[in-house]
């Protein structure tokens, strides 16, 4: 397919639209899909219509024995289950009439005023007058029969299962959007964007030449990578707004709903400015980690834990510590102080190979801490996001050789 195809292969968010998909591939009927979904043999046919015009694709084939899905259809239907039973079993445990009134624009405006806690905050950030977000929120309000919003002094508070519908609704989301982009594959072209969630490790070793091979293969895909504190990122995971994160894993798994692959071992090494007095040291000792100025990763990583569990026993405490989560940072003070920093294995080699750093050896009881990846459990990615799952993979292998 040429760049001069103006397809959009987008799939309208209209839930009963995509209701009406899966009665046809379930009956291979249109009156049958008519009687399933209670609506005249016209409306089924105008849903299915306008769900092909918008993604660009014929989703059905007629054959002798009914309708068929295509290639094109079985992605779409394959996505649009996954969306609507994650869906569904949210809005059912709210109400079982959601499954029949709830709208995708309803469910936007849930989702803003569940994030923003404030409900012209997220008028503002839709675009939107207060009194029809208020009006969307309560038509789902009022199925519920009983708040699952409660205003309060600190904002708007939303019920555990107002929570999960408003996830729901965000990875339902994420699932039509990544058939939007199988989609755009299957016609040869690159739509859509993948979103990694790298934490500090990642970004100075592996991501770099993983992101070099996948842009060799893929020229236009647009790759968003995301960086922040682990619980930052594993939200926006949780929500469907980033596709998988790398970096350094934890354990035990901070929640049941997300699966961590280890791709290998990595340990912490001490580093200095090259002309720190401790630099020619043969071997550091605990005792020389004493009274002294540090430069160390957040507290509730995994690479602090184990630095702070060298001082957990006898009397020897460092002087000061800085926390970060900047190499970039603490390769800057470390140039121009006498501090010592303690970071990843991999990461200090990146430093120590351009000769900006040193590292000091050392027989510390460190240990060792996984690395590797973190998705959703159930996720299911597009080919192009598989292709950079095992560039990443592909890239371990060779800095382990």
């Amino acid at each position: 397919m040429n760049d001069e195809d103006t397809r959009s292969f987008e799939l309208p968010r209209n839930i009963r639209h995509l209701r009406v998909l899966l009665a046809i591939e379930k009956t291979g009927s249109v009156s049958r899909a008519a009687e399933l979904c209670q609506i005249s043999q016209p409306a089924v046919t105008q849903a299915l219509s306008k769900v092909e015009e918008t993604a660009g694709e014929k989703l059905f084939t007629r054959g002798s024995g009914g309708l068929f899905p295509t290639e094109a259809g079985r992605v779409v239907l394959s996505r649009t289950t996954r969306a609507l039973n994650r869906l569904d079993d949210a809005l059912v445990a709210i109400s079982p009439r959601l499954k029949i009134t709830a709208t995708y624009a309803q469910l936007r405006a849930l989702v803003a005023v569940v994030d923003a806690e404030n409900y012209s905050l997220a008028a503002r950030r839709m675009g939107l007058a207060q009194p029809t977000l208020h009006r969307a929120v309560g038509q789902i309000s009022a199925e519920a029969q009983k708040p699952i919003l409660e205003k309060t002094s600190h904002g708007v508070v939303a019920t555990r299962k107002c929570r999960d519908l408003a996830v729901a609704a965000q990875l339902a989301d994420a699932e039509l959007t990544q058939a939007e982009t199988e989609l755009a594959e299957l016609a040869g072209r690159e739509v859509g964007r993948i979103v990694v969630g790298a934490l500090p490790l990642s970004r100075s070793s592996i991501l770099p030449p993983a992101l070099a091979h996948f842009r060799a293969k893929k020229r236009k895909l647009l790759v968003t990578v995301v960086d922040g504190t682990y619980e930052d990122l594993l939200r926006g995971l949780r929500r469907g707004e980033i596709d998988f994160l790398i970096g350094a894993l934890r354990d035990p798994l901070p929640v049941a709903d997300i699966k961590q692959e280890v791709l290998f071992e990595d340990g912490l090494a001490i580093i200095a400015r090259p002309d720190h007095q401790l630099a020619g040291l043969a071997k550091m000792e605990l005792s020389d980690m004493a009274d002294r100025d540090w430069l160390v990763p957040r507290a509730g990583t995994p690479s602090r834990a184990q630095f702070d569990a060298v001082f957990s026993v006898g009397e020897i405490r460092p002087r000061s510590v800085v926390e970060t989560g900047s190499v970039l940072l603490m390769r800057e003070l470390l140039q121009e102080t006498d501090m010592l920093g303690c970071i990843s294995q991999l990461q200090a080699q990146a430093e120590v190979s351009r000769g900006l750093l040193v590292q000091i050896p050392h027989d510390l009881p460190w240990g060792t801490r996984p690395i590797g990846l973190t998705t959703r459990k159930d996720f299911a990615p597009t080919p192009s996001q598989e292709l950079l799952l095992d560039l990443m993979r592909s890239e371990t292998r060779r800095f382990l050789k």
